[in-house]
């Protein structure tokens, strides 16, 4: 269902969710302006159709003991579609990838990777990744630090496009 479809109401219960997933129900009808029974089940709604995918715990890293953060850059021997799932699949399976997206341009994959340290990323790119079928190049980035890493969409730029205010 595409986004123009919803409601200033529904809109602002994904951006309050967005920012702050633990609150209560009361406390959402409260922050978009309408009583709590509505707002579940808009709530609800949204769920069912896919706009709210989950709620998650966001965990620091660092703080479990995940030092080394890596972009990869992966480039396939083959691009046919059953190829393209095949190598999704077990990116799906490698528990280092956080991230896998399907890039155009020279790069065919970007896998978004976190490990406890160097040895341990290694170990996964030389032990899975570089020796993964269909895989022809892989390119690494280590990152030094992050300067923003912030979930969901902006909803501010949503608001602005379809002329609500937020």
């Amino acid at each position: 269902m595409p986004s123009h479809r919803l409601d200033p109401i529904d809109r602002k219960i994904l951006a309050e969710l967005q920012a702050d997933g633990r609150m209560t129900n009361v406390e959402l009808a409260r922050r978009v302006g309408i009583s709590a029974p509505p707002c579940l089940r808009r709530v609800r709604t949204l769920e069912e159709q896919g706009f709210i995918r989950g709620y998650h715990a966001e965990v620091d890293p660092r703080e479990l003991g995940f030092e080394v953060q890596v972009f990869a850059m992966v480039g396939l021997q083959s691009q046919a579609e059953a190829d393209l799932r095949a190598f999704e699949d077990r990116c799906r399976g490698w528990s280092l990838v956080r991230e896998c997206h399907m890039l155009n341009g020279e790069v065919d994959f970007i896998l978004k990777c976190v490990a406890p340290d160097l040895s341990t990323f290694q170990s996964f790119l030389t032990g899975s990744l570089l020796t993964s079928p269909n895989v022809g190049s892989v390119k690494t980035s280590l990152v030094i630090r992050g300067a923003k890493d912030e979930p969901g969409v902006p909803f501010d730029i949503l608001e602005a496009r379809l002329g609500d205010p937020a």
